[in-house]
């Protein structure tokens, strides 16, 4: 059953996303299956994915069902251990400016370190903050976003480790082509054993080893390491994995109009018969996206339903001349089933020439999210 919503919920329009817990509890559970024994990094950044970092961490915390988390940013991190989250995270963006170290140092955040100003600064802040700071450095192996190269990564190395007030607890690097390029990612993971491999030499001992995202994780056991960072297999949006969102609203108004009546701005739409038309409270301010204007279906008693002329901000219209007993309050799901049709992510992502990753991050806040077993 639905979770109840709080008081000021129940006066919202009826637009939500709706998160299957089950499902995410199904999707960690395999992939902690699939790493071990490696670690599982739970990657909740973008408010996971825009599932809802808080109550997904919480959940995967309560269960034991992840090592612990991955964010994008100090603020994110922060924003878990204001959840009551007190397991690992580790913060993957590179920090600036520098003050935000001393931040993370106090919330007892792991840092990402990917270069020697970096590493000087977090000595300096562990210093401030008479606590030790825990630190990954990040190797550059093709990615070209941050991460520093091989001889960098030794000098890191070297600096940090002369320090006190620091533990180096892993290297990681980024793989930029896990789904599509098996060559490329040979290189990259050819790259890292060998800078790996440079630092035990070092003297380096009980570094955690990580590379793999969601794609290697499945594809490329060799990748998997000691840890694996999981994001979008855990909310379903990967082969062989279970959907976890669906984004729902109800009918709020039905018309009927005349053959050549227009439907939406700029007459985008112009009737070619008779119609049955029915208006849904979402719009691209609810990150249902305006390339889906006379393209995309919407479900509406287990049937398909055209989207009518250009998607609008709040409100969008759809053909439901077939469907008999459509009405006001009728449910709609523009993401996900209804009955045995559905409209899967990949479908929409293929319309707005996008990726699964941007429609489900681009709902935006004002879309609740309403939690189901």
């Amino acid at each position: 059953m639905p979770a109840e919503p709080p008081a000021a919920a129940r006066l919202l329009r009826p637009t939500r996303a709706e998160i299957r817990l089950s499902a995410v509890r199904k999707n960690l559970r395999k992939l902690k299956t699939l790493a071990a024994p490696a670690r599982l990094l739970f990657v909740v950044k973008a408010n996971a994915y825009g599932h809802g970092a808080a109550e997904l961490a919480r959940l995967a915390e309560r269960e034991k069902l992840a090592w612990g988390f991955g964010v994008s940013s100090v603020e994110e991190g922060l924003a878990l251990r204001a959840a009551g989250i007190t397991g690992p995270v580790l913060v993957l963006g590179s920090l600036y400016p520098f003050e935000s170290f001393l931040e993370a140092i106090n919330a007892d955040l792991m840092l990402t370190i990917a270069s020697l100003d970096a590493a000087r600064q977090v000595i300096e802040a562990a210093g401030r903050a008479g606590k030790k700071a825990v630190c990954h450095i990040k190797l550059e192996t093709g990615m070209g976003r941050i991460g520093a190269r091989k001889p960098a990564v030794l000098r890191i190395y070297d600096e940090l480790s002369s320090s006190r007030g620091v533990e180096v607890a892993g290297l990681y690097t980024h793989l930029a082509g896990a789904d599509t390029d098996p060559d490329y990612t040979g290189e990259q993971l050819s790259i890292f054993s060998e800078t790996a491999g440079e630092l035990e030499a070092r003297g380096a001992r009980g570094l955690v080893f990580h590379a793999a995202n969601s794609a290697a994780a499945v594809n490329y056991p060799v990748s998997r390491l000691d840890m694996v960072r999981c994001g979008i297999a855990a909310y379903g949006l990967a082969e062989g994995f279970e959907p976890v969102l669906s984004l729902k609203t109800c009918v709020v108004f039905i018309k009927n109009v005349r053959e050549g009546a227009y439907i939406s701005y700029n007459k985008s739409f112009r009737a070619d018969r008779p119609m049955k038309i029915a208006t849904l409270p979402a719009g691209y301010g609810d990150g249902y996206l305006r390339r889906f204007s006379n393209r995309a279906d919407v479900l509406i008693g287990g049937r398909r339903c055209r989207v009518l002329g250009n998607v609008t901000m709040d409100m969008t219209m759809v053909d439901v001349t077939a469907v008999r007993d459509a009405a006001v309050g009728s449910e709609a799901v523009l993401l996900g089933r209804q009955g045995g049709a559905e409209i899967a992510a990949a479908e929409l992502a293929g319309l707005a020439d996008t990726i699964t990753y941007e429609l489900v991050t681009l709902i935006p806040a004002r879309v609740p999210r309403v939690y189901v077993e």
